[in-house]
């Protein structure tokens, strides 16, 4: 049976592998990225068989490219089929982006022009998905650094993408506040207009200061102010399963723990 996700949770990456598969980190959940694990066997499946014996897993992918015109590539949906029926994970989620098409995959999150052509291929993308998947999935608001001409808000968007497929939103707080910071807008007002009855799941992570804006990514502490608007998310929504992201320059599994008594400790017992 599959578990429900709860409570609070860190990305299991390798510096950490140990603490995962022999079920001493002091998680509820822990998750991965899904592409790196969409193999037949070998090491990568045995890390993660292992960890999942002693919590539940939340599957993370970057790849699904929802809003390329191509869509979902059949092969990639088979495979990670393969991985969510083996697993059996308590989420599986993606991003709202695009990240190549045909064989070529640029392995970044290209941002969508939120136009209602985009809309179309978006949610046409996510049925395929969670049809082939016979399950529903959360996608995660980017960061963005770009503004198309003649598009619609993220969040009336994200609003209508929800509705017509059915899907679930993973909420990244940190993303929230990069890209209102970058568009010169309030946090809390791009908050707002989410469909927070939508969310599964929140990230938090940290940001780099760039030379024309804010970066997501993921080296660094969860900054302040990505604490309070958490803490704004959570007064709104009630408690909500939670978890650190941390992809580069990795600090001890202690120092991500500390960070996660934060997030414990925003949440009213």
């Amino acid at each position: 049976m599959t578990p429900a996700l709860s409570g609070f949770g860190l990305g299991m990456r390798r510096p950490h592998y140990a603490s995962f598969t022999g079920g001493e980190a002091p998680v509820d959940f822990f998750e991965v990225i899904s592409e790196n694990f969409m193999v037949a066997g070998g090491r990568p499946i045995d890390t993660l068989m292992r960890a999942r014996e002693h919590y539940p897993v939340a599957l993370h992918g970057v790849s699904l490219s929802v809003g390329s015109a191509d869509g979902p590539h059949p092969d990639y949906l088979d495979r990670l089929k393969i991985l969510v029926d083996r697993i059996e994970p308590a989420v599986v989620s993606d991003h709202l982006c695009w990240t190549g098409t045909g064989a070529f995959n640029s392995h970044d999150l290209l941002p969508v022009p939120l136009t209602g052509e985009a809309l179309d291929t978006v949610c046409e993308a996510i049925d395929r998905a969670q049809t082939h998947l016979k399950r529903r999935m959360l996608f995660e608001n980017p960061s963005t650094y770009i503004e198309f001409p003649g598009t619609m808000p993220e969040w009336e968007f994200l609003r209508e993408m929800v509705r017509r497929t059915g899907c679930g939103l993973l909420l990244d707080v940190n993303n929230v506040f990069v890209t209102a910071s970058n568009h010169g807008l309030d946090p809390r007002d791009w908050l707002g207009g989410l469909p927070l009855d939508a969310v599964g799941q929140i990230h938090l992570a940290g940001h780099s200061q760039g030379a024309h804006g804010l970066i997501d990514t993921h080296d660094a502490a969860v900054d302040p102010a990505v604490w309070a608007l958490y803490a704004e998310t959570i007064a709104r929504t009630g408690p909500l399963p939670t978890m650190i992201e941390r992809d580069g320059d990795i600090p001890p599994i202690d120092d991500l723990l500390a960070e996660l008594a934060l997030a414990r400790a925003t949440v009213p017992a």
